[in-house]
């Protein structure tokens, strides 16, 4: 078995939780956000976690680190402008022989450490490999004025999810001609997909919410306390 990282974006703004604080690092159930996921993936277990937060923002990271994961390898680098260029920091901190790269949102606290081991156990077959769930809501096209243009068929959308995971050379592929075509997402599975390469839906969890919003924060508790 080959060697196998976890590359944790922590570096997004916020914008949209209506704080100062970044959200990855608010209290949930007595621990930050990112700890929870954090947690997770060390329970997996990997060979080192490389966490990428916002510039300016390590030191406030390194304390907590200091006190709820001493004695994990985790790894804490500056992030880019956008998610991808974040990640791409992240691939480049990964030693060259890497296995596979779990990606997985520090927004994300709620993951299991089983669902992270299937979707290892999937990328090591397919070379790529996504959490995801079945669409519950219909999904409609909007076109100019908010007018439908268009409605999908519910029974084939999935909302994906993270953790994402790959081999280690194909996502560094995928983000080199991303970066090459100046081509942006807010997944790297997505990335992997434009190179004609599969990826594997993983069935998850409806609880493993990101957390995006206020009301996102008072869900996470009350799925805690229902845990």
């Amino acid at each position: 078995m080959g060697s196998i990282y976890a590359l944790v974006a922590a570096a997004g703004r916020s914008t949209r939780m209506g704080v100062d604080v970044n959200k990855q690092l608010l209290e949930l159930a007595g621990r930050p956000v990112v700890v929870h996921a954090l947690q997770a993936l060390a329970a997996v277990p990997l060979d080192g976690i490389i966490l990428v937060v916002a510039p300016g923002e390590k030191e406030n990271f390194h304390q907590v680190l200091n006190k709820f994961m001493q004695g994990t390898q985790i790894k804490v680098i500056s992030g880019g402008d956008s998610r991808r260029d974040s990640v791409m920091l992240g691939l480049r901190a990964l030693p060259s022989t890497a296995e596979l790269v779990v990606v997985h949102d520090g927004a994300r606290p709620l993951i299991k450490p089983e669902r992270i081991r299937e979707t290892i156990r999937q990328a090591r077959h397919w070379g790529a490999a996504t959490l995801a769930v079945p669409a519950k809501d219909t999904i409609k096209v909007a076109g100019e004025e908010g007018l439908v243009r268009e409605t999908l068929l519910r029974d084939k959308l999935w909302q994906v999810q993270t953790p994402q995971v790959f081999k280690y050379q194909l996502l560094v592929e995928a983000h080199r001609v991303a970066a090459v075509d100046g081509y942006s997402v807010t997944d790297d599975a997505s990335l992997v997909e434009r190179l004609d390469h599969p990826v594997k839906l993983v069935r998850g969890d409806y609880t493993n919410i990101k957390i995006t919003t206020p009301e996102d924060m008072v869900l996470a508790r009350a799925l805690l306390r229902e845990a």
